[in-house]
């Protein structure tokens, strides 16, 4: 028996509601939103401790990792852990204007303020068990321990950032987190060295000793001058100039505090000092404080480091974009110089220069200074990718009076079909893991196993929201 055709309209309105053949794909926009939606409600209600994450969480969510093993009341700080994850949540929500995600990001919020040290800053790790092995000195009061806060890895420099802009997204009524973010920038900044430098830890005020030019060691640099805390003193370890420099910025953009625009002036003018002489003008890992390159770790010699000074570029970038002083875009063309000359046969950039050969330095896996790289610890990064094209187009703009903020790329459609793609009936982004992938904190995982990272979930809630806020919604 036939249908009669004044019931077909009906009919095919019933498929499409159905998901029949005659369905529409919901436009994509729309299938984003739906799919950030669901990711981020798994990831809150199944990877979130205290309001707090990880680095990895294995599929029955019973073990965790950051920096080794964590235990259930353990979050970490280094990106990708607590304040990366806030601040996706904190860009979901402004692409979607959707509240769950700023309650997800003010738990995170809270979080770290139940962690913040007596000293102002953050350690690696916050553990909520008042007698856990990593709990810390904390200004609640509720646990006792080190008091040592550190830039370290961006540590306290990304937890701050977070606070700050989650402080901004809840309207600055947060009271505990408003005054945790007063307190902290306060602190920061009582630790800058007068000379503009930052420490890598510190627990108090910085120590006072008067500036200098910076200069290569005049006695036995291999075996001399090897300081016990070397954390102490000035340093560029691992991006911090950058890191704090972001830090300062937003100290400045979101509460318009003079303080941090000063700072960030001092931060320029140290690295004016500390740019080393020729014929090796670029920057070194860590000073003393005659600014003279030194020992850090047993793998950290003093030598002029091919990855701090492309980051000591940028940073000299970002203070002269808000300072517009020139000054700081004056030392730039001898360092690219340098690097460009110092390059590696593959391209790449030694981590670490001999003082004044400019020969690769390296270590042994029994750590002992080399000029060869065959025999490499391998926990370590002793080589870095050469960024000298784009901070040569960076100046070129800077000296225009183009320079502007990075701004974020948005995905193609079908980087985010493919996001989609990967998202599983759970809502969950797993992970693979294979010889060779290089992982923050360098967990031992077996070819195979199967994870959640904390950074694929970042990298993925914001593509999408660039996506989201970025694609007209028709």
């Amino acid at each position: 028996m036939k249908a009669p055709l004044s019931l077909l309209p009906s009919l095919v309105a019933s498929l499409c509601i159905l998901g029949g053949p005659a369905a529409a794909e919901p436009p994509l926009r729309e299938q984003a939103i739906t799919a950030m939606k669901r990711a981020a409600e798994f990831y809150r209600a199944k990877a979130s401790a205290h309001g707090g994450y990880v680095y990895y969480t294995s599929l029955d969510l019973r073990q965790r990792w950051g920096e080794g093993a964590a235990t259930a009341d353990q979050i970490f700080i280094q990106p990708p852990g607590t304040p990366a994850v806030g601040m996706a949540f904190l860009k979901a929500h402004a692409a979607t204007g959707d509240r769950f995600y700023l309650d997800a990001a003010q738990a995170a919020a809270e979080a770290l303020v139940f962690g913040q040290l007596q000293s102002g800053g953050w350690a690696q790790v916050i553990d909520f068990d008042p007698r856990g092995a990593k709990a810390g000195q904390y200004r609640n009061g509720k646990s006792r321990g080190r008091n040592h806060s550190t830039f370290d890895d961006g540590i306290s420099q990304s937890a701050l950032r977070f606070l700050m802009h989650a402080d901004q997204a809840l309207g600055f009524k947060h009271a505990a987190i408003h005054e945790a973010s007063e307190f902290a920038r306060k602190a920061m900044l009582a630790a800058q060295h007068p000379n503009g430098a930052f420490p890598q830890v510190w627990t108090g005020p910085a120590p006072q000793y008067p500036a200098a030019k910076a200069s290569f060691p005049d006695y036995e640099w291999r075996t001399e001058n090897r300081q016990k805390n070397y954390w102490d003193f000035p340093t560029l370890n691992d991006d911090l100039c950058t890191y704090i420099a972001r830090t300062l910025e937003d100290g400045w953009t979101i509460y318009q505090d003079e303080r941090c625009k000063a700072a960030l002036a001092e931060l320029g003018d140290f690295l004016l000092l500390a740019q080393m002489p020729e014929p090796q003008p670029g920057w070194a890992q860590q000073y003393d404080f005659k600014t003279r390159p030194i020992w850090a770790r047993k793998f950290e010699p003093p030598a002029l480091a091919g990855r701090e000074s492309q980051d000591a570029i940028e940073t000299l970038l970002q203070v002269h974009r808000l300072t517009g002083d020139a000054k700081y875009l004056e030392p730039i063309p001898r360092a690219l110089a340098w690097l460009k000359r110092s390059r590696l046969p593959d391209g790449r950039l030694a981590r670490y220069y001999e003082l004044r050969t400019n020969k690769p330095l390296y270590m042994t896996s029994d750590y002992q200074l080399t000029n060869s790289d065959a025999d490499v610890p391998q926990h370590y990064g002793w080589k870095t990718e050469a960024q000298v094209e784009k901070l040569e187009k960076a100046l070129a703009a800077a000296k225009d009076g183009k320079s502007k903020a990075p701004q974020p790329k948005v995905p193609t459609e079908a980087a985010v079909r493919q996001i989609l793609r990967d998202l599983d009936a759970q809502g969950r982004w797993v992970s693979t893991y294979a010889d060779g992938m290089k992982l923050v904190g360098q967990p031992k995982f077996a070819p195979g196993f199967q994870f959640l990272a904390s950074e694929v979930f970042n990298k993925n809630l914001e593509a999408l929201s660039d996506y989201v806020v970025t694609t007209p919604n028709n």
